[in-house]
């Protein structure tokens, strides 16, 4: 079983606004995605969270967002590399328009697979499966959309990827608990 715990995408950067693909790289928050983040400081502050641990990727984005969404509320915020995004290798800052898509349902998680030098899907769920090993504690994360869909679906099985966005949502937080996960917005 896994502890009590809530994530956070980051908010929406100059990058995503424009399409493209971030990966390891980085783009500054929006003023939407500063709103977001506020927004989840706000939805963060009607919950208890005596005693939890706080943890982001250290990418400059989720960063951020750590920065605006966890002000007055953390004592401190410490960061795990292995909450970065996925790896998109050659397509680092490409277009995702002007990218093969896959088809159907999991086109975009086709896209990601497809990636030429990017870390695959495999990778990413064998870096989350050690991070969520080494949680000792309830713990509040800040991540990305794919990472953020990977720690999920680990968590609370296919249900929480089911009928949320690939991305993992920009503006709330996933509380997961006892396996059962419920958006907050």
């Amino acid at each position: 079983m896994f502890p009590e715990l809530y994530i956070l995408r980051h908010g929406e950067t100059v990058w995503n606004a424009e399409g493209r693909m971030q990966g390891e790289l980085n783009s500054p928050l929006t003023s939407k995605g500063q709103a977001q983040a506020k927004r989840q400081g706000a939805i963060l502050r009607a919950c208890d969270l005596a005693g939890f641990a706080m943890l982001s990727s250290p990418q400059g984005r989720a960063i951020q967002t750590a920065g605006i969404a966890l002000a007055n509320i953390a004592h401190d915020i410490h960061t795990d590399d292995r909450l970065r995004e996925i790896g998109v290798g050659d397509w680092s800052g490409k277009r995702r328009d002007d990218l093969p898509m896959g088809e159907g349902p999991d086109a975009l998680i086709q896209q990601y697979e497809a990636a030429p030098g990017g870390e695959g899907l495999n990778a990413l769920g064998v870096r989350v499966a050690a991070f969520l090993a080494d949680l000792k504690g309830p713990t509040v994360i800040v991540t990305h959309g794919i990472t953020s869909r990977v720690i999920r679906h680990q968590v609370a099985g296919d249900a929480a990827i089911v009928s949320t966005s690939i991305h993992g949502g920009q503006g709330c937080v996933y509380h997961l608990k006892d396996g059962v996960q419920k958006l907050l917005e």
